[in-house]
């Protein structure tokens, strides 16, 4: 097993402390078998695309993964039938109402795949053409593909329990088969909610559950083994639909709040996708009101907090209280001093502007010393030493590795109005008065009265940027 490198430094420190904080919720009652479970349960798995792995609490411990193989059921069928296919039986909405309401969208189908009108009928396009055992097995197989050949196993006792309690089930099964909701071919609705049942009880652990994660953040190739399991738009599909719907009649403040695909399960499982970066697997049987796990909502918002990871958050602009593991150490100073340096040899005042006006220091260096200063200085631009010196209050005197200053530059490559503009700040620096041999030239005033118009001249024209 690959440990992460660097791992998350606040949640990972913090980790007991939210175990102890959070105490909401309370675990399922209304299938017998979930109601045993401990509430102090707290296990959390990380995998990334690269495979590098890290797990934390209870992450050994068995549970069923129950609502989250809707998620897992969608991909593999979509993947085999294709989505057209699975989308004339199943709709791609959000429902805005319980997930197991006795109801049909505008067209006559389930509103969409992760609810339990839906992912009933998901499972009854499972390779229905074979024996109930081949489609428990086929989708057993596709599971342990999805988790690198890792534990996925069978909860008889869960099954039986949840079969026990399904009266709702039926009646939603009924109604869908009233209203020809059913692929041609069907099996009885009594065989087709077994296996619906079964594939809820498939068993499984935190640091599995991060692997099958990792499989859709990876774009449906799996992390530990390389092995292509869901094609690349059954994933993204997929993963459209975690984001919308995934998180029961919370997915949409979950969306607004966190910003990732997710999905949950009443035995307290979550998984959360972190696409193109990482899954993570969560595990803590209390549940809030809306049926996901308290502590995993909590973790996920806490995570958002201090990760770049929602959404919508800029890459470009990114929040600098925000770590972003996307980015390499010194990635972003790099090109910023890249962008800067060659603004300032190319006398782009607009760039120039720019970068001043997000913040950027602009007494940034490269590995010689040299700054933006030094630079437009030796390629004499004044309207830009000018701006330096005068609106970034940059350091008009900085040395290099060599010791040289920004008016050595503009000495060696004879730019005149440079010279006396830097000679005269150099004066009010030191409060000395300028060299008997100084030409009558330099000094004159007129460049502190130009310096003063072109900084109301700069500060005038901020309000087009």
């Amino acid at each position: 097993m690959r440990i992460l490198k660097q791992q998350p430094k606040i949640h990972v420190k913090t980790w007991k402390i939210l175990c102890a904080n959070v105490k909401d919720g309370n675990v399922a009652t209304y299938i017998p078998q979930l109601a045993r479970q401990n509430p102090d349960i707290w296990g959390l798995s990380i995998c990334t695309i690269d495979g590098q792995r890290a797990s934390f609490g209870d992450s050994k411990l068995p549970f069923c993964v129950q609502s989250v193989s809707k998620a897992f059921n969608y991909a593999i069928v979509s993947s085999d039938l294709g989505a057209d296919f699975v989308h004339s039986y199943v709709g791609h909405e959000p429902s805005g109402r319980l997930f197991n309401e006795i109801c049909l969208d505008s067209n006559g189908k389930p509103h969409n795949p992760l609810i339990n009108a839906g992912a009933i009928v998901v499972t009854s396009l499972i390779r229905n053409h074979l024996t109930m055992a081949d489609r428990f097995d086929f989708v057993l197989n596709e599971y342990k593909k999805l988790a690198g050949g890792e534990h996925v196993g069978f909860n008889n006792a869960t099954f039986l329990s949840e079969r026990d309690t399904a009266d709702r089930n039926y009646a939603l099964s009924y109604y869908m088969k009233e209203n020809k909701c059913f692929p041609p071919g069907t099996q009885g609705l009594r065989e087709e909610l077994d296996l619906y049942f079964q594939l809820c009880s498939l068993e499984t652990t935190c640091e599995t559950a991060a692997v099958m994660a990792a499989t859709l953040a990876n774009g449906g190739v799996c992390p530990l083994t390389d092995e292509l399991c869901i094609h690349p738009r059954s994933c993204r599909d997929v993963l459209s639909l975690m984001y919308s719907c995934g998180m029961y009649d919370f997915s949409g403040k979950f969306a607004f709040q966190v910003g990732l695909p997710a999905k949950s399960g009443v035995s307290g499982v979550m998984i959360v996708v972190v696409p193109n970066v990482m899954g993570i697997a969560l595990f803590a049987p209390p549940l809030d009101k809306m049926g996901n796990s308290a502590r995993g909502v909590a973790f996920c918002q806490k995570l958002i907090d201090s990760f770049n990871f929602h959404n919508y958050d800029s890459l470009l602009h990114a929040d600098s209280k925000k770590h972003d593991p996307r980015r390499r150490i010194g990635n972003r100073d790099t090109e910023m001093i890249v962008f800067l340096l060659f603004a300032a040899k190319n006398g782009d005042f607009d760039l120039i502007r720019r970068m001043y006006l997000q913040g950027t220091n602009l007494e940034m260096a490269d590995y010689d010393g040299r700054t933006a200063l030094h630079i437009a200085s030796a390629e004499g631009h004044l309207h830009l030493v000018k701006f330096f010196v005068n609106v970034a209050k940059v350091n008009h005197q900085p040395r290099d590795r060599w010791g040289r200053t920004p008016l050595d530059d503009a000495r060696t490559f004879h730019h005149e109005d440079c010279i006396r503009f830097l000679l005269r700040q150099h004066s009010r620096s030191q409060k000395v008065s300028l060299p008997e041999n100084t030409p009558e030239d330099m000094k004159e005033k007129g460049v502190v009265k130009n310096s003063s118009f072109f900084c109301r001249l700069i500060i005038t024209d901020f309000s087009r940027c």
